[in-house]
């Protein structure tokens, strides 16, 4: 059978089991069943497959996806957020659009200790948008700030997609972590310059109002208090990782450790929030292990089909420069994202695009960082983003749906800008990880 017929089963399988309403771990894994069994001999197929699952996520290299989702729940749970954004507020003085450059600092921050975006919308939501709506800012600039900068958490590490996408695609994971984090910064870059052009050009999205002033004293102990620690956290993760004294896997666990301690010196260390936090990682780790364990079955049926050597003898031999078809792989994601669950593209596409990636010359790591940018826009792409159903339920009553599309469409073009630089200049990828020792 052709390698073309092969993946439009597999496919179609999948979008249909999809549409039913079957979880996208069962749902991949249900495909990975049947194909196995119909096309790999029956029973040796299904041995295979059962072999395969065993041998995915029996792997070191998954370790940080538990940690780091610990980590953002033991952050999120212990209540430390508002006290850092509360800190942070203190700096910003009488900048136009103050409270929405908040949300962007505040997401930026947060991003470094939670690698889940959908966490960061609900806990920026509620912390800002009621004060927002109080101080008459349009949905422009409470929604879209909040809907743009929560997505960051994919971007800046700790990020389980990271993880998942190193692991699926089989790319260095320390390199893909400090490879996303000037990315990430150039979109919060893009965010802030977006806000402040926009309030000046219409203050009316942002109006002004009267700011306290707060002493210089009390602002430099607030930040040595509520933020100061959290760039220890980020040390712990990404640093260790940068300098080269820690795997992704130690640097990890030594985060979460650190996240448990500075939870007790907030005196924030209560055995529910522990439960809550171990149950709530358990939870969300199983249904990861289910996915890579899926998608690593894919990949094998992949390679025994041929599929991936027919797509790459394909995109080699296109009339096209290979710029062109990485670009179509891009908006391939992103199309994606607009309709399917964030885990699921990587599943679809990595095992597909990756060999291609280095069959052309270019470097997996450069093209997993620009990935991920496609990934962070399907979590805020209508009309099935998940930020935006996080944001429509944290907002409050009046808001809709519709108010949510609008406001983040600004952001989504500061996230292609950004991918357009990533795409145009290597350089701001390469050049964390060409540090690395």
């Amino acid at each position: 059978m052709e390698w073309q017929i092969i993946l439009l089963i597999f496919f179609g399988s999948f979008l249909l089991l999809m549409v039913l309403g079957l979880p996208v771990a069962f749902a991949f894994l249900g495909v990975n069943v049947i194909v196995m069994y119909f096309f790999w001999g029956g029973a040796s197929g299904l041995q295979q497959l059962a072999e395969s699952l065993f041998t995915s996520i029996a792997s070191f290299t998954l370790l940080p996806i538990p940690l780091f989702i610990l980590m953002g729940e033991v952050m999120f749970r212990s209540g430390q957020a508002p006290q850092m954004l509360e800190a942070l507020d203190m700096w910003l003085g009488r900048l136009p659009g103050r409270l929405s450059l908040l949300s962007v600092a505040g997401g930026t921050v947060f991003a470094t200790l939670t690698g889940a975006s959908m966490a960061s919308v609900a806990m920026l939501g509620s912390s800002l948008v009621p004060e927002m709506s109080k101080r008459g800012y349009k949905y422009e600039m409470s929604l879209g700030p909040i809907l743009g900068s929560g997505g960051l958490a994919i971007m800046i590490p700790p990020s389980n997609l990271a993880v998942l996408l190193g692991a699926v695609g089989e790319i260095s994971v320390g390199r893909i972590l400090i490879a996303i984090i000037m990315p990430g910064l150039v979109m919060a870059a893009t965010y802030a310059a977006y806000i402040i052009i926009r309030v000046m050009m219409r203050p009316d999205l942002a109006p002004a109002y009267a700011v306290s002033s707060v002493p210089l004293s009390t602002r430099i102990i607030a930040f040595a208090k509520y933020v100061v620690p959290i760039f220890f956290i980020v040390f712990l993760v990404t640093g260790l990782i940068f300098v080269g004294v820690a795997t992704p896997s130690e640097a990890a666990a030594t985060g979460s450790l650190g996240t448990f301690i500075l939870a007790a010196i907030y005196k924030k260390l209560t055995w529910k929030m522990v439960k809550e936090s171990v149950f709530n990682t358990l939870n969300m780790s199983l249904m990861i292990f289910l996915i890579i364990a899926a998608a690593y079955a894919f990949s094998q049926i992949i390679a025994f089909s041929g599929a991936g050597n027919g797509l790459v003898g394909f995109a080699l031999t296109a009339p096209v420069s290979p710029t062109v078809i990485i670009i179509v792989m891009l908006v391939v994601s992103i199309f994606l994202g607009m309709f399917i669950n964030l885990s699921a593209i990587i599943m679809l596409t990595i095992p597909l695009f990756v060999p291609v990636v280095k069959a052309m010359g270019f470097d997996p790591v450069w093209f997993a960082a620009a990935f991920m940018i496609t990934l962070e826009m399907g979590a805020i792409s209508p009309p099935f983003g998940l930020s935006l159903f996080v944001m429509k339920g944290v907002a409050g009553e009046g808001v809709t749906m519709m108010d949510c599309y609008k406001a983040v469409m600004p952001f989504l073009y500061c996230n292609l800008f950004s991918l357009a630089i990533i795409v145009l200049f290597p350089i701001v990828t390469q050049w964390l990880p060409s540090l690395m020792r």
